[in-house]
């Protein structure tokens, strides 16, 4: 299983100053859902940060999301560890198939791939 990118995701009511502080280092609009907007470098489009007010699915704003070749392959091996599972595996309607898992840190973590 491969990463391809890991985004911090920032819990927010204040979206419009986030999207003004963050382009002062460089950060783009690159998607905005209304209640999750993510931000991203032009150079370097792998860099990224996201800014929710909610996660319209899930019980939870994650504290961070990694986006791996083969979602259920990493499902599989969470189960298989015991781990606490947040969301279950579940397909999107904006396209990704994700799920949530809380790490030994407490963090919850936001584990997906596009379809």
């Amino acid at each position: 299983m491969a990463v391809r990118r890991v985004v911090p995701n920032i819990r927010s009511e204040a979206v419009g100053e986030s999207r003004e502080f963050y382009g002062l280092l460089g950060f783009e609009e690159v998607m905005n859902h209304g209640w999750i907007m993510t931000l991203g470098s032009a150079s370097t489009p792998a860099a990224q940060v996201s800014v929710m007010t909610e996660d319209r699915t899930a019980p939870v704003v994650p504290d961070l999301s990694v986006e791996v070749d083969d979602v259920d392959a990493a499902y599989e091996a969470m189960l298989q560890r015991g781990a606490e599972i947040i969301h279950p595996l579940t397909d999107e309607e904006w396209g990704v198939r994700r799920f949530f898992v809380r790490d030994p840190n407490g963090r919850v973590v936001n584990v997906l791939a596009h379809r």
